[in-house]
């Protein structure tokens, strides 16, 4: 891990100067980060990160079984066949 210290109003760059994050603010044991990037990248909290991440994983492990235990629903019949004259 790259430690850095910066004061307020001093940023870093990454990805070749695309993403630039600016210490706005520090507060006791509170930093203010602002984060200028390009909209195609998700800027997120870790812990959304995370928890997007193991809801993924979680969704990936269910069957077509059990997803229908837990809502209740049942399977659409068949389409019926079309008979010939």
């Amino acid at each position: 891990m790259l430690v850095l210290t910066r004061k307020s109003d001093e940023a870093l760059r990454l990805l070749n100067g695309t993403i630039r994050i600016v210490v706005l603010e520090v507060q006791g044991d509170q930093v203010r980060l602002g984060i200028d990037a390009p909209k195609a990248i998700d800027v997120l909290r870790e812990e959304i990160y995370l928890s997007q991440q193991e809801n993924q994983l979680a969704s990936e492990t269910v069957t077509p079984e059990t997803l229908t235990q837990l809502t209740g629903a049942r399977r659409p019949p068949a389409p019926k066949r079309r008979e010939s004259p």
